[in-house]
């Protein structure tokens, strides 16, 4: 994945692509992915970073949506369920099975969930990747030694599945690269062009690291911009109405011990109706998520004061040890690109997070709603539609199929480089040939120089924001860390990309500003670096 290559197709004034994708997270990717699997040329490009807004900011789930099974919307877990599965099979080093535990306080809960999951386990079929079943209350203790024994008559175990967001955004793009398409972050659409008869023919480029402007031509063009769909949509039409509704989800990062064990915990009813997940991630403890609606989205929101009291009071009302906002490691939010609902007042929990696709009467393609376990389905309804419009005749889709980048074939790699799959055997040389590479960047982190090296010239990064949040995690795992290791992430990337000194100081400076978002009434540390 070569971004100079890249920049030089989209300057080739020649070239028609068949598609268009702008938006470089989980539904633009899923777009690409699927036209790429049809022998579609494909470009798409992202404003930001790959994956920069909701779609590294999940709950980290993959999965059907026991709440939404509650709500009747069994097509919807039906759809998840078996994209669940295949996110599993193609990409198994970002993804995992993951046990999830409700602790049970009443008869009625009991026979409530305990039927429910059994209907949900049915419903996977084939894909079903793990049995739900009653367990004793000493056994509920036993798997999760933190939980409020007071009353506790037992539990429901599931199973559903887990993973790296932003890393299989990342991998999703390595793809697409790999399968001859063009993808391009930091490359931002400043406006639609059109042909005689007002139907979308390109897109005008303005390139956020150079400051160069690009135009190409494309047969079509998808608009699969998350929150932000609606102004891609006003671009095209000034008179458009709003497709979405965001709605805030905000999480809290804490050590693992405040769970104590490996298995994820499920609050089934909150004070505000949605259910409260506490999950193992990465050997931190993620806590979320709420459901608030947002007038006017960015691409850095941030959690609100009622929110994270709002997750931690639900949690202390489970957990032995009450945790508070001086144990918080991190705080992220992200914005769910909900389609706006036809009935006026609608609560967000309530409004289904199928999606939806859309054509202008220029011809412009929106992918609206939708969830991160359904990308690739998204995209396959999306190029469906591409088909439908224009009158073509496309092979049918194999996206389901295709193995996403770092796909282990041989050996299963262990410890913090597993979520490198294949990957992993490029870093480790790395560091043979260089043993300096080696040295971590943290002390309370394995990860080392190598992997920035890595990320800079084979993933794309640009920035350091862009290896420390969304490439290595921290940020989202532990924000004063993160502070720590930027000046040495901006040193390695500055003599790699052969900028300068103000640039290094310009992204540190950058850098602990975004950061300051991510940390709780805690006064920022920056530690100086012998690295």
């Amino acid at each position: 994945m070569d971004r100079n290559r890249s920049i030089n197709e989209i300057e080739d004034k020649q070239k028609v692509w068949d598609l268009a994708v702008i938006g470089g997270g989980a539904s633009g990717l899923g777009v690409a992915l699927d036209a790429l699997s049809r022998g579609l040329t494909v470009v798409l490009v992202e404003k930001s970073d790959f994956a920069k807004g909701t779609s590294s900011r999940s709950t980290k789930l993959l999965h059907g949506g026991v709440r939404y099974l509650a709500q009747g919307d069994v097509t919807l877990v039906l759809e998840a369920l078996k994209e669940r599965g295949l996110i599993m099979k193609n990409a198994p080093h970002v993804s995992r099975k993951q046990a999830f535990i409700i602790p049970i306080y009443s008869l009625w809960d009991k026979l409530k969930y305990g039927v429910g999951l059994k209907v949900y386990d049915l419903m996977a079929g084939n894909l079903r990747i793990g049995k739900s079943q009653w367990l004793p209350r000493k056994e509920v203790v036993q798997r999760i030694p933190a939980i409020m024994e007071e009353g506790l008559n037992g539990g429901v175990i599931y199973y559903d599945g887990q993973f790296d967001d932003a890393r299989l955004a990342l991998n999703i793009a390595q793809t697409c690269s790999e399968m001859g398409g063009c993808v391009l972050n930091y490359m931002k659409v400043t406006s639609l062009t059109k042909d005689e008869n007002g139907i979308i023919d390109g897109v005008k480029l303005t390139d956020q690291i150079s400051q160069r402007h690009h135009e190409i031509k494309a047969k079509a063009v998808v608009n699969a911009t998350g929150v932000f769909a609606d102004k891609i949509l006003q671009m095209d039409n000034p008179e458009a109405r709003l497709s979405i509704m965001p709605s805030q989800g905000a999480h809290l990062v804490l050590d693992l011990s405040f769970l104590g064990g490996k298995d994820a915990l499920m609050i089934p009813e909150t004070s505000d109706g949605r259910v409260l997940f506490g999950i193992p991630w990465h050997g931190k403890l993620v806590l979320g998520t709420t459901d608030t609606v947002i007038k006017n989205p960015t691409l850095e929101p941030r959690a609100l004061e009622q929110e994270i009291d709002f997750i931690l009071n639900t949690c202390a009302q489970y957990l032995v040890r009450k945790p508070t906002r001086k144990d918080v490691l991190s705080v992220y939010a992200g914005l769910r690109p909900l389609a706006a609902p036809k009935e006026k007042g609608a609560k967000t929990k309530e409004i289904s997070r199928s999606h939806k696709v859309s054509v202008a009467d220029s011809h412009l393609i929106s992918i609206i709603g939708g969830k991160w376990t359904t990308f690739r389905k998204m995209g396959e309804d999306t190029v469906d539609a591409l088909a439908r419009l224009k009158g073509l005749q496309l092979a049918k889709s194999t996206s389901s199929k295709i193995r996403i980048h770092g796909y282990p074939e041989t050996t299963v790699e262990e410890g913090h480089l597993a979520v490198y799959g294949s990957d992993a055997a490029g870093i480790r040389y790395l560091i043979e040939q260089n043993p300096d590479l080696g040295q971590q960047l943290h002390q309370h982190y394995p990860n080392t120089k190598a992997e920035v090296v890595w990320m800079v010239k084979n993933e794309m990064a640009l920035k350091v924001e862009d290896i420390l949040a969304r490439r290595m995690r921290i940020l989202f795992l532990d924000a004063q860390a993160a502070i720590e290791m930027a000046p040495a992430v901006a040193k390695i990337m500055r003599e790699i990309l052969g900028l300068g000194e103000d640039w290094e100081k310009a992204e540190i400076y950058a850098f602990q500003q975004l950061a300051e978002g991510y940390l709780i009434n805690q006064k920022i540390t920056i530690l100086p670096t012998s690295l």
